[in-house]
């Protein structure tokens, strides 16, 4: 009898490893996107805007030497990180991207041309805005994965000072495979002056930005909202939590409240930028609840990531380890962006 199941036991070993080969082949796989941000760091053409003034630092004749050599390299630097963003889960890379600190929508035009993800054949939203320095978001889809319905731009402004120009924020929806999904791409008001003193104003995006996200609820409660963009805060800072009602702890969210899957990130510590030794992160993807839950029968939050491969790192120094820029003051040093960049990938149960 034991020599009998002797030698019956290698037969039983193969013939399980068929069962359970086959067995995973029949279950149902899941499909994934990516959606991210980046800032792109001053991604500005050569051309001086003659009527506003706004980019003087970035033209061939300035202290910095903005050349159409350096432009076309950053052109090509940029382009090839996008083209290496999610592709270790999704061979496509980022489906949808928001990005800010471009200059209008002929930097952007160039950008998705590069050789790097021409082929992607990334489409366009963009609006101008009325900021000081001449920056606006914007948004890169796919459209093999993303079909946009509907655009539409956000004026922030204060109550108590006329003269304040920003950022808009953009708000794009759009079909990802059929699903409803919206866009709000951010860049909020930078720390100039100190956090303390700056503070009400990034408090006032975040208020524009909840304005936004609780008309979109009252339409659809269970609607898939993607928050995203440079904040200038940190995860835990009054902006995000009070303001734009963004909370690290799925447990704990209520009605309404947004979750911030950057948030653990955070406290995890990792930044996407760093300034005086010490990491920020200030660029962020949140999300509504209508992203989140165990039932992937339609797309939902898996997971979120810091894109801070050593290639965007600069590699001595006393800055070795921060992002590799591209100016360090007026000194070229022909890097990326001075931020990481930042994903989340979305799945579902493949049809």
């Amino acid at each position: 009898m034991k020599e009998s199941y002797l030698r019956t036991f290698p037969a039983i070993i193969i013939l399980s490893f068929f069962y359970l080969l086959f067995s995973c082949q029949g279950e149902k796989k899941h499909e994934t996107v990516s959606i991210g941000f980046y800032n792109l760091e001053n991604l500005f053409d050569t051309i001086n805007d003659a009527e506003l003034f706004l980019n003087e630092e970035f033209t061939p004749q300035s202290e910095k030497q903005w050349t159409s050599s350096r432009y076309h390299e950053k052109l090509s630097n940029i382009a090839f990180v996008i083209s290496k963003m999610a592709t270790d889960v999704t061979p496509d890379g980022v489906a949808v991207l928001g990005v800010c600190e471009v200059e209008n929508r002929g930097v952007l035009e160039d950008l998705v041309l590069e050789p790097s993800i021409k082929e992607r054949n990334y489409q366009i939203v963009h609006f101008d805005s009325p900021d000081a320095r001449g920056i606006d978001v914007g948004l890169l889809y796919n459209p093999q994965f993303f079909e946009v319905t509907n655009s539409k731009s956000y004026k922030l402004s204060l109550d108590d000072d006329s003269s304040f120009l920003s950022r808009d924020q953009l708000v794009v929806t759009g079909l990802m495979e059929k699903e409803k999904i919206h866009i709000i791409v951010n860049h909020w008001p930078s720390r100039r002056g100190g956090e303390e003193v700056s503070r009400p104003k990034r408090n006032a995006a975040g208020d524009l930005s909840r304005y936004i996200v609780d008309s979109l609820l009252t339409l659809d409660l269970n609607a898939k909202i993607l928050v995203m963009g440079d904040l200038n805060d940190d995860p835990v800072n009054q902006s995000v939590i009070e303001y734009l009602r963004a909370k690290g702890n799925q447990e704990q969210l209520k009605k309404g409240d947004l979750f911030n899957p950057m948030h653990q990130l955070y406290l995890d510590g990792s930044g996407t930028l760093a300034y005086r030794k010490k990491w920020n992160l200030f660029d962020m993807v949140i999300i509504s609840q209508g992203l989140l839950g165990e039932n992937k029968s339609d797309y939902k939050f898996y997971k979120a990531v810091v894109f801070d491969e050593n290639f965007l790192k600069q590699k001595e120094g006393d800055y070795a380890g921060y992002p590799n820029r591209t100016y360090a003051g007026k000194l070229y040093l022909g890097g990326y962006s001075d931020h990481f960049p930042v994903y989340l990938y979305l799945i579902k149960k493949a049809d």
